[in-house]
Protein backbone atom coordinates (compact mmCIF):
# COMPACT_ATOMS: atom_id res chain seq x y z
CA UNK A 1 0.00 0.00 0.00
CA UNK A 2 1.20 3.57 -1.00
CA UNK A 3 2.36 5.98 1.98
CA UNK A 4 0.28 8.29 0.62
CA UNK A 5 -2.88 6.65 1.46
CA UNK A 6 -2.55 7.56 4.78
CA UNK A 7 -2.74 11.47 3.92
CA UNK A 8 -6.01 12.55 5.24
CA UNK A 9 -8.69 13.22 2.03
CA UNK A 10 -8.76 16.61 0.37
CA UNK A 11 -11.82 16.22 -1.79
CA UNK A 12 -15.44 14.18 -0.50
CA UNK A 13 -18.35 12.77 -2.97
CA UNK A 14 -21.57 13.38 -1.97
CA UNK A 15 -24.33 11.09 -3.08
CA UNK A 16 -27.59 12.89 -3.49
CA UNK A 17 -28.87 11.60 -6.64
CA UNK A 18 -32.27 9.32 -5.01
CA UNK A 19 -35.68 10.70 -4.58
CA UNK A 20 -36.25 9.70 -0.93
CA UNK A 21 -39.88 7.37 -1.74
CA UNK A 22 -39.72 6.50 2.34
CA UNK A 23 -40.17 10.77 3.11
CA UNK A 24 -43.78 10.45 1.05
CA UNK A 25 -45.20 14.39 0.31
CA UNK A 26 -42.13 15.84 2.37
CA UNK A 27 -39.78 14.72 -1.00
CA UNK A 28 -42.65 15.15 -3.90
CA UNK A 29 -41.31 18.80 -4.83
CA UNK A 30 -38.22 19.14 -3.28
CA UNK A 31 -34.96 16.75 -3.07
CA UNK A 32 -34.21 15.06 0.23
CA UNK A 33 -31.33 16.50 0.70
CA UNK A 34 -33.08 20.27 0.66
CA UNK A 35 -35.29 19.41 3.62
CA UNK A 36 -34.80 21.52 6.25
CA UNK A 37 -33.61 20.00 10.05
CA UNK A 38 -32.45 22.78 12.32
CA UNK A 39 -32.80 25.26 10.05
CA UNK A 40 -30.75 24.79 7.23
CA UNK A 41 -30.88 21.84 4.48
CA UNK A 42 -29.88 18.07 5.84
CA UNK A 43 -26.85 18.76 2.50
CA UNK A 44 -25.77 21.61 4.46
CA UNK A 45 -25.34 19.79 7.74
CA UNK A 46 -22.92 17.00 5.97
CA UNK A 47 -20.82 20.17 4.40
CA UNK A 48 -20.37 21.80 7.73
CA UNK A 49 -19.06 18.75 9.21
CA UNK A 50 -16.41 17.99 6.00
CA UNK A 51 -15.43 21.72 6.68
CA UNK A 52 -14.38 21.37 9.98
CA UNK A 53 -12.41 18.46 9.13
CA UNK A 54 -10.36 20.07 6.54
CA UNK A 55 -12.07 19.48 3.56
CA UNK A 56 -13.05 22.17 0.70
CA UNK A 57 -13.70 20.96 -2.16
CA UNK A 58 -16.65 17.74 -2.84
CA UNK A 59 -18.30 16.49 -5.80
CA UNK A 60 -21.80 16.44 -5.46
CA UNK A 61 -24.08 13.58 -7.58
CA UNK A 62 -27.51 14.98 -8.38
CA UNK A 63 -30.73 13.70 -9.74
CA UNK A 64 -33.39 13.60 -8.48
CA UNK A 65 -34.65 17.37 -8.97
CA UNK A 66 -31.48 18.20 -9.52
CA UNK A 67 -31.93 21.74 -10.35
CA UNK A 68 -32.43 22.33 -7.42
CA UNK A 69 -29.73 21.15 -5.67
CA UNK A 70 -27.42 22.56 -8.28
CA UNK A 71 -28.71 26.36 -8.01
CA UNK A 72 -29.51 25.99 -3.94
CA UNK A 73 -25.49 24.87 -3.55
CA UNK A 74 -24.04 26.86 -6.91
CA UNK A 75 -19.87 27.05 -6.32
CA UNK A 76 -20.31 26.21 -2.53
CA UNK A 77 -18.64 29.55 -1.68
CA UNK A 78 -21.15 30.41 0.86
CA UNK A 79 -20.39 27.51 2.48
CA UNK A 80 -16.65 27.84 2.24
CA UNK A 81 -16.43 24.67 -0.40
CA UNK A 82 -15.78 24.61 -3.61
CA UNK A 83 -18.41 22.65 -5.74
CA UNK A 84 -18.54 20.78 -8.50
CA UNK A 85 -21.84 18.43 -10.07
CA UNK A 86 -22.77 15.21 -12.27
CA UNK A 87 -25.92 14.45 -13.01
CA UNK A 88 -27.27 10.87 -12.74
CA UNK A 89 -29.71 10.87 -15.19
CA UNK A 90 -31.18 7.34 -14.98
CA UNK A 91 -30.88 5.27 -11.20
CA UNK A 92 -28.63 2.58 -11.41
CA UNK A 93 -26.77 2.57 -8.10
CA UNK A 94 -24.42 4.25 -5.78
CA UNK A 95 -21.57 2.69 -7.43
CA UNK A 96 -22.59 4.05 -11.14
CA UNK A 97 -22.99 7.33 -8.76
CA UNK A 98 -19.74 7.40 -7.49
CA UNK A 99 -17.48 6.52 -11.18
CA UNK A 100 -19.23 9.92 -12.35
CA UNK A 101 -17.09 11.49 -10.02
CA UNK A 102 -13.66 9.60 -11.42
CA UNK A 103 -12.47 12.29 -12.94
CA UNK A 104 -12.02 14.71 -10.22
CA UNK A 105 -11.03 11.89 -7.40
CA UNK A 106 -8.19 11.32 -9.59
CA UNK A 107 -5.51 8.89 -7.62
CA UNK A 108 -5.77 10.58 -4.30
CA UNK A 109 -8.13 9.00 -0.87
CA UNK A 110 -11.33 10.56 -0.56
CA UNK A 111 -14.51 10.63 1.39
CA UNK A 112 -17.86 9.79 0.20
CA UNK A 113 -21.20 10.20 1.76
CA UNK A 114 -24.79 9.29 1.10
CA UNK A 115 -26.69 12.54 0.93
CA UNK A 116 -29.15 12.13 3.79
CA UNK A 117 -26.64 11.06 6.37
CA UNK A 118 -26.50 12.84 9.43
CA UNK A 119 -23.98 12.78 12.12
CA UNK A 120 -22.31 15.00 14.79
CA UNK A 121 -20.07 17.07 13.67
CA UNK A 122 -16.98 16.08 14.96
CA UNK A 123 -17.05 12.74 13.60
CA UNK A 124 -15.87 13.78 10.05
CA UNK A 125 -12.95 14.58 12.18
CA UNK A 126 -12.37 11.57 13.55
CA UNK A 127 -13.04 9.50 10.68
CA UNK A 128 -10.08 10.32 8.90
CA UNK A 129 -8.13 10.66 11.56
CA UNK A 130 -8.67 6.79 11.90
CA UNK A 131 -8.02 6.40 8.27
CA UNK A 132 -4.87 8.17 8.51
CA UNK A 133 -3.95 5.74 11.50
CA UNK A 134 -4.88 2.69 10.10
CA UNK A 135 -3.95 3.28 6.57
CA UNK A 136 -6.61 0.71 5.00
CA UNK A 137 -7.96 0.10 1.70
CA UNK A 138 -11.43 1.46 2.55
CA UNK A 139 -12.42 2.56 6.09
CA UNK A 140 -16.45 2.35 6.41
CA UNK A 141 -18.48 4.13 8.90
CA UNK A 142 -20.66 1.87 11.58
CA UNK A 143 -23.59 2.35 13.50
CA UNK A 144 -24.58 -0.16 16.48
CA UNK A 145 -28.54 -1.31 16.20
CA UNK A 146 -30.21 -3.55 17.80
CA UNK A 147 -30.61 -5.15 14.02
CA UNK A 148 -29.22 -3.87 10.81
CA UNK A 149 -32.37 -5.70 8.57
CA UNK A 150 -33.14 -2.09 6.83
CA UNK A 151 -29.26 -1.26 6.04
CA UNK A 152 -26.52 -3.71 5.65
CA UNK A 153 -24.98 -5.37 8.17
CA UNK A 154 -21.29 -5.32 9.10
CA UNK A 155 -19.08 -8.44 10.57
CA UNK A 156 -15.96 -6.92 12.28
CA UNK A 157 -12.90 -9.60 13.71
CA UNK A 158 -11.77 -7.88 17.09
CA UNK A 159 -9.57 -5.68 15.44
CA UNK A 160 -12.59 -4.14 13.79
CA UNK A 161 -11.32 -5.49 10.46
CA UNK A 162 -14.42 -5.84 8.01
CA UNK A 163 -14.77 -9.78 7.35
CA UNK A 164 -18.22 -9.41 6.08
CA UNK A 165 -20.96 -6.89 4.30
CA UNK A 166 -24.53 -8.48 3.74
CA UNK A 167 -26.58 -5.88 2.33
CA UNK A 168 -30.69 -5.93 3.27
CA UNK A 169 -30.21 -9.59 5.45
CA UNK A 170 -33.26 -10.86 6.20
CA UNK A 171 -34.83 -9.44 9.39
CA UNK A 172 -33.33 -11.26 12.70
CA UNK A 173 -30.77 -13.18 10.47
CA UNK A 174 -27.71 -10.67 11.60
CA UNK A 175 -24.80 -11.90 14.09
CA UNK A 176 -23.53 -8.20 14.26
CA UNK A 177 -25.12 -5.19 15.65
CA UNK A 178 -23.16 -3.13 13.31
CA UNK A 179 -25.05 -1.04 9.87
CA UNK A 180 -23.43 0.65 7.31
CA UNK A 181 -23.44 3.87 8.35
CA UNK A 182 -22.85 5.21 4.89
CA UNK A 183 -19.99 7.46 5.30
CA UNK A 184 -16.57 5.86 3.85
CA UNK A 185 -13.24 7.33 2.76
CA UNK A 186 -11.36 5.14 0.21
CA UNK A 187 -8.03 4.47 -1.51
CA UNK A 188 -8.83 4.95 -5.24
CA UNK A 189 -8.60 1.32 -5.75
CA UNK A 190 -12.50 1.19 -5.20
CA UNK A 191 -12.97 2.73 -8.57
CA UNK A 192 -11.93 -0.93 -10.17
CA UNK A 193 -14.20 -2.09 -8.47
CA UNK A 194 -17.13 -0.08 -9.30
CA UNK A 195 -16.27 -0.48 -12.74
CA UNK A 196 -16.60 -4.07 -13.04
CA UNK A 197 -19.62 -5.00 -11.50
CA UNK A 198 -22.26 -6.68 -12.29
CA UNK A 199 -25.67 -5.63 -11.85
CA UNK A 200 -27.43 -6.70 -8.91
CA UNK A 201 -31.37 -8.55 -8.71
CA UNK A 202 -32.93 -4.87 -8.76
CA UNK A 203 -30.25 -3.87 -11.97
CA UNK A 204 -28.68 -1.25 -10.37
CA UNK A 205 -24.78 -1.22 -9.53
CA UNK A 206 -24.48 -0.65 -5.58
CA UNK A 207 -21.50 0.30 -4.07
CA UNK A 208 -21.71 -2.39 -1.61
CA UNK A 209 -21.14 -4.84 -3.51
CA UNK A 210 -17.69 -3.25 -4.64
CA UNK A 211 -16.76 -3.02 -1.13
CA UNK A 212 -17.60 -6.73 -0.44
CA UNK A 213 -15.40 -7.67 -3.91
CA UNK A 214 -12.79 -6.15 -2.48
CA UNK A 215 -13.07 -7.97 1.02
CA UNK A 216 -13.49 -11.27 -0.76
CA UNK A 217 -9.95 -10.17 -2.40
CA UNK A 218 -8.26 -9.91 1.19
CA UNK A 219 -8.51 -5.98 0.66
CA UNK A 220 -8.01 -4.14 3.75
CA UNK A 221 -11.31 -2.96 5.03
CA UNK A 222 -11.97 -1.41 8.31
CA UNK A 223 -14.97 -0.04 10.31
CA UNK A 224 -15.00 3.32 12.29
CA UNK A 225 -17.70 2.78 15.03
CA UNK A 226 -19.86 6.04 14.87
CA UNK A 227 -20.03 8.27 18.13
CA UNK A 228 -22.95 10.00 19.15
CA UNK A 229 -26.00 10.32 17.00
CA UNK A 230 -26.64 9.12 13.73
CA UNK A 231 -29.41 8.79 11.24
CA UNK A 232 -30.18 8.21 7.72
CA UNK A 233 -33.46 10.50 8.59
CA UNK A 234 -35.36 7.97 6.13
CA UNK A 235 -38.84 8.91 7.51
CA UNK A 236 -40.28 12.31 8.37
CA UNK A 237 -40.32 10.96 11.95
CA UNK A 238 -36.59 11.00 12.19
CA UNK A 239 -36.24 14.69 11.34
CA UNK A 240 -38.40 15.29 13.84
CA UNK A 241 -36.19 13.07 16.30
CA UNK A 242 -32.78 14.13 14.63
CA UNK A 243 -34.00 17.91 15.49
CA UNK A 244 -34.26 16.75 19.36
CA UNK A 245 -31.53 14.37 19.08
CA UNK A 246 -28.90 17.69 17.81
CA UNK A 247 -30.47 19.80 20.16
CA UNK A 248 -29.14 17.71 23.33
CA UNK A 249 -25.76 17.62 21.41
CA UNK A 250 -25.69 20.93 21.17
CA UNK A 251 -25.72 21.98 18.16
CA UNK A 252 -27.26 25.29 17.37
CA UNK A 253 -30.45 26.06 15.07
CA UNK A 254 -29.17 27.71 12.22
CA UNK A 255 -31.23 30.95 11.45
CA UNK A 256 -30.03 31.94 7.91
CA UNK A 257 -30.07 28.79 6.12
CA UNK A 258 -26.66 29.00 5.23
Amino acid sequence: MSDSWAEVPVIAVILAAGRGTRMGPLTANVPKPLLALRGRPIIEHIFAGLRAAGIREAVVVTGYLAEQIERHLGSGEALGMKLSYRRQTRPEGTARALLLARDTIGDEPFLLSWGDIVIEPGQYAALLDDYRRVSCDALLAVNATADPWQGAAVYVDKSLKVTGLVEKPPRGSSRTPWNNAGIFVFAPLVLEYAERLSSSARGEYELPQAIAAMIADGRDVRAYPVRGFWSDLGRPEDLAAAETALENAGLSRERDGC
